[in-house]
């Protein structure tokens, strides 16, 4: 028994696209054009800033002009197809309940448009062999960056925080911190990158692209950043519960300031003198802390938690995630679980007396 081929119903009134689509349209292309604007108009670098559209160096500038290039292209793209798509639809025979069904190929006897078919894949197929030619050309560029005089740094992610040691040829020179990372503005740096447990990825937007970090192997990247201020990295490979916690801030200044910086790194914890903070020291090397992290210039010698010789000079606690303030340290100590679920660290109870003499010392570590 032969099947009956119904035509395509429309409505007997539809002339086209409602004007709602094209000004919606126009408005999302006016939208696309306007994005690369936003960082010439956005305010000065301050704290934590997280943004590919505003460089601070020539890495991220490199790659930001990549960028712009496939904004472009892909817009004009994008807007030709949807140019061709809203002609289709305004010149599309209308059919109704008694026109037959239409069999042949949609371009059978229609050799314009076949040609235009041809010479849009044609010049698409141009378009993405010019993309893939100024990829290679910017990768190329960004391995060219000069290293003499680089300051190394080696960087180790856990799960979930940084580790930066600074290298120095004098051994005695060299020095560690945890989830902050301080560069001096115009010297090239090249970063050392290092997995502790689970695959991870360093990303600074501001200054270069992503590094990944795979456990038992090494990567390196280079990169300079020239304006000073504050910019957050963050791992942008997922690793685990708290991988969203996982951020790094990176303090670009002068090189006067960092020199002053890296010297006060270098020097021990200077012993309390308030006997409170003296307590808290001795509740700090007697209790578990001990068993994790580190204070140069005291007993405390671990090496499973970040380095606390210079805690109090930090600008957050816990690779970003609590402000470094008296009270939010307090409820860090007794609860880290409530600020980072899945965190390593272990609640303590210490009695009030005992959290406010250990604070007490901590807030000495300059």
């Amino acid at each position: 028994m032969a099947t009956r081929i119904r035509p395509l119903q429309r409505r007997p009134h539809a002339r086209g696209p409602e004007p709602r689509t094209f000004a919606a349209a126009a408005l999302a292309a006016l939208v696309l054009g306007l994005l690369p604007l936003a960082a010439v108009a956005a305010p000065p670098f301050g704290a934590g800033s997280q943004d590919a559209l505003r460089t601070g160096g020539p890495q991220a500038a490199l790659i930001l002009d990549l960028w712009r290039l496939l904004l472009a292209v892909c817009g004009v793209v994008f807007a030709a197809v949807m140019a061709a798509f809203g002609v289709a639809l305004w010149r599309a025979r209308r059919g109704t309940r008694d026109t037959p069904p239409e069999l042949q190929g949609p371009l059978r006897g229609e050799p314009r448009s076949a040609r235009l078919v041809a010479a849009a894949t044609g010049a698409s197929a141009v378009g993405l062999c010019g993309l893939i030619v100024a990829s290679v050309l910017t990768d190329r560029a960004l391995a060219r960056l000069p290293l003499s005089n680089a300051l190394h740094v080696e960087l180790t992610a856990h799960q979930w925080w940084w580790q930066a040691r600074y290298d120095d040829a004098d051994p005695s020179r060299t020095f560690e911190t945890a989830n902050e990372l301080h560069l001096p503005a115009g010297r090239p740096v090249l970063l050392t990158l290092h997995a502790d447990d689970v695959i991870h990825s360093f990303w600074v937007p501001n200054l270069s692209g992503k590094k990944d970090l795979i456990p038992g192997r090494t990567a390196t990247l280079a990169l300079r950043a020239d304006v000073p201020g504050r910019y957050r990295g963050q791992c942008a490979e997922f690793c685990g519960l708290q991988h969203a916690g996982m951020a790094l801030e990176v303090v670009v200044e002068p090189d006067a300031a960092y020199a002053a910086w890296a010297e006060r790194q270098r020097r021990p914890a200077e012993p309390p003198t308030d006997p409170q903070a003296q307590r808290g020291q001795r509740l700090f090397l007697a209790g578990t802390c001990a068993m994790c992290h580190a204070i140069q210039g005291t007993d405390a010698a671990a090496r499973r938690a970040p380095d606390l010789t210079h805690l109090a000079g930090r600008a957050r606690l816990a690779a970003g995630t609590v402000p470094n303030g008296r009270a939010q340290l307090a409820a860090w100590i007794a609860d880290p679980a409530a600020f980072k679920p899945g965190t390593n660290m272990p609640g303590h109870r210490y009695a009030p007396e005992d959290l406010d003499a250990l604070v007490a010392y901590l807030e000495t570590l300059r």
